[in-house]
Formats: C-alpha cells, sequence, structure tokens
C-alpha cells in the first residue's frame, strides 16, 4: 500500500534563486498538506551521512559539496500515494527531460542544481523524514 507521506528538500539553487515560496505554492496546489518544514544550512558531516548511499559514486563529493554550498529547506508532506505523485509533480532528474510545469521544469537550473529533491520510496521517504524530523516535529 502506498504511503501518505514523502520527504523533500528545496536545494541551494533554488533557495538563493529565491524559489522557496513558489516551489513550496507548487507543491499544496499540487494538493500536498506540509507536516513539517524547517530552513538550515548542512555541515559536510550530516550532507555526507546523509547521502551515504552514494558514497562510492564519482559524483558523491560533488554532491556533498552542493548541498552544503547553501541554506536548504526540508519539508515533509502530506498526501495520499505521496512519494509517487511527488515524484510526478517534481519531474524527471534532468530538468531538460522533464515535463511542461513539473518544478524541475520551471526552475532546475541543471541535472544536479535541479531545485528539489523528492523521496524514491516509501521506505526511503521515512528514512529521510526521521534525519531531519523528529515524531514530534511532524503534524
Amino acid at each position: 500500500m502506498a504511503g501518505n507521506f514523502t520527504f523533500t528538500i528545496i536545494k541551494p539553487d533554488a533557495v538563493k534563486s529565491g524559489y522557496i515560496g513558489e516551489i513550496l505554492s507548487h507543491m499544496t496546489k499540487g494538493g500536498f498538506k506540509i507536516s513539517g518544514l524547517k530552513m538550515l544550512q548542512l555541515t559536510q558531516g550530516e550532507a555526507e551521512a546523509f547521502y551515504g548511499v552514494h558514497r562510492e559514486r564519482p559524483f558523491f563529493k560533488d554532491l556533498v559539496s552542493f548541498m552544503t554550498s547553501g541554506a536548504i529547506v526540508v519539508a515533509v508532506l502530506k498526501k495520499d500515494n505521496a512519494v509517487e505523485d511527488f515524484r510526478k509533480l517534481i519531474g524527471a532528474t534532468n530538468p531538460e527531460n522533464a515535463a511542461e510545469g513539473t518544478i524541475r521544469k520551471k526552475f532546475a537550473i541543471s541535472m544536479q542544481e535541479n531545485a528539489v529533491h523528492g523521496s524514491d520510496s516509501d521506505e526511503n521517504a521515512a528514512i529521510e523524514a526521521s534525519f531531519f524530523f523528529a515524531t514530534s516535529d511532524r503534524f
């Protein structure tokens, strides 16, 4: 059964470009309710821990560097079938391949600077949300 929440990050490129409000609006207009929200800047250790699954990949160091380059906004979003519906809303990882009207098509700069992260499974949504939010910090 599909879960009722997902996790997202508005990445440093989108924060620096001033897109936080527009992106959050796109999410809520897409039927998502914000369950938890905060702005922060990742330390290198936090970024390495969060993206640890990619540690052996060639892009890992660049990813950590990018994700620590500025403030981010993290959120837990609620909706039935949340993960799958959110993946559709944000679009393909490469904004050139993203469908019109998706968040990445509208706000992303490149494949790395692609505006937002979205969990790819219910299991990862739970892990990722718990990295940033205690259960008591979700509403």
